[in-house]
């Protein structure tokens, strides 16, 4: 297996490489998945892993558990460097419908379901989905808190937090990385980004590669790709990875061949000027 050269220390103690995968699209988002389907997704990513991705991003909500089988019968068992991280507090009551849930017995009980799923006896990094504005948040923290004491968790994370809300979290509790949406054509968290910089928090964009700046053949990231003899996508991936040492993309896909390509983005070199173009938005 390749190996990524550069890491991050994911907790301060767990080292991650800097481009991880998002496994989302793996699987269906609410029908039944298909024998093909998964198929692909083991292979999809098995293929990961061989390329030297070490980190990987899940959810209990990701095919009502199945992104999480659907991992497991592909990795397991795990190699020593992979790191799997999920999330729990977001349900689907429908589909296209994601509603936040963080009652603690229901935090509980789906942590339950994701060591049963992803077939371990412990999650390395456990994601709040989302924060649950109909439930007191230390309620919330405390339940993962619990669960790091219990030996169930052993970093806790949280996604699509204000600073705000990042620093009171960490007043209760270690947050060992934030989850996001961020990419070029979005910048809204960059003040969070600053903070996680800060903290040495993983900052963790989900939706790394939007359809804006990138899809536009006059635009600044067609002229590097074209220059460096890249893709956009890779041109896009680079940027963030150039954008802090906190940074580590997710950029998720069912194709081999994007995978591939999403992967080589981490060889990727800007210079100086390339960043001042892409950064003016």
């Amino acid at each position: 297996m390749t190996q990524q050269t550069d890491t991050f220390l994911l907790g301060g103690d767990l080292p991650i490489g800097r481009l991880g995968f998002g496994a989302m699209r793996l699987t269906s988002g609410w029908e039944a998945n298909t024998p093909a389907v998964l198929a692909n997704a083991r292979a999809v990513a098995r293929r990961a892993v061989s390329l030297g991705v070490t980190f990987i991003d899940t959810a209990d909500a990701y095919g009502l558990g199945a992104n999480e089988e659907a991992l497991a019968d592909a990795l397991h068992p795990y190699p020593d460097d992979l790191v799997i991280g999920t999330k729990v507090g977001h349900c689907r009551p429908g589909q296209g419908r994601w509603v936040p849930l963080g009652r603690p017995e229901y935090l509980r009980q789906q942590v339950a379901l994701s060591l049963r799923r992803l077939r371990v006896e412990r999650i390395d990094l456990l994601q709040l989905h989302r924060v649950d504005p109909q439930v007191p948040f230390a309620d919330q923290i405390g339940t993962l808190t619990d669960l790091v004491a219990e030996g169930k968790v052993r970093h806790i994370g949280l996604s699509e937090v204000d600073v705000a809300t990042l620093a009171e979290a960490r007043r209760l509790a270690p947050i060992a990385s934030v989850q996001n949406l961020f990419n070029l054509d979005n910048r809204k968290h960059e003040d969070v980004l600053d903070y996680c910089t800060r903290h040495h928090i993983a900052f963790i964009p989900w939706l790394p590669l939007s359809n804006g700046a990138q899809a536009d053949a006059e635009g600044p990231v067609a002229a590097i790709a074209k220059e460096l003899d890249a893709t956009a996508s890779q041109v896009a991936l680079a940027w963030q990875l150039h954008r802090s040492r906190a940074v580590v993309p997710i950029p998720g896909t069912k194709s081999l061949a994007h995978l591939e390509e999403n992967v080589a983005a981490a060889r990727l070199r800007l210079t100086a000027s390339h960043v001042a173009q892409l950064n003016q938005g």
